[in-house]
């Protein structure tokens, strides 16, 4: 039942995050991440996500949090990490992503952040395909201090169903 809700809460961020994302359909769910796809201008995209299964602090209503790792074939654009507040992230801040001992950088826009460095990017993947789970440490426009956690779990598998995303 913990799934299906959280597939169904899922969804509905999606749908909120814009048109394209609004057009999404769920394809599968591998442990604590989904995999969706829809039809851009620039071809099919397909995606994996996952929500945190710990947010700090626990005083703040930080509302919907997502992590998502994307396929554009189209835009010859393979597994791109992507972390998406429901709210503004500081200007000019930067995003922390933790696996393991390992470390990544990712630059803020809005409610999004993106790898600093894209030649890191397949790094990032490998270590959250053999880690457990995924700190995200953020600063939010409002200058809080944010972490999240998020599992790992099925990650592997949900990366393989959008490898051939055509």
């Amino acid at each position: 039942m913990r799934v299906l809700l959280s597939l169904f809460y899922l969804i509905c961020a999606v749908a909120a995050a814009g048109p394209a994302f609004a057009q999404a359909t769920a394809v599968s769910q591998h442990r604590d991440w989904g995999t969706y796809s829809y039809q851009s201008d620039s071809g099919k995209v397909c995606y994996v996500m996952s929500v945190p299964k710990e947010k700090a602090p626990t005083n703040l209503d930080h509302g919907d949090i997502f992590f998502f790792v994307s396929q554009k074939p189209g835009q010859n654009v393979a597994y791109e990490p992507q972390f998406i507040a429901a709210y503004d992230l500081r200007e000019n801040s930067k995003v922390t992503v933790t696996v393991g001992d390992r470390s990544f950088s990712m630059f803020t826009r809005g409610k999004s952040a993106w790898m600093e460095n894209a030649a890191e990017e397949p790094q990032l993947i490998a270590a959250m395909k053999s880690g457990a789970d995924m700190k995200v440490a953020a600063v939010s426009g409002r200058g809080n201090q944010t972490s999240y956690t998020f599992s790992l779990l099925g990650l592997t598998a949900a990366l393989g169903s959008i490898q051939s995303c055509n």
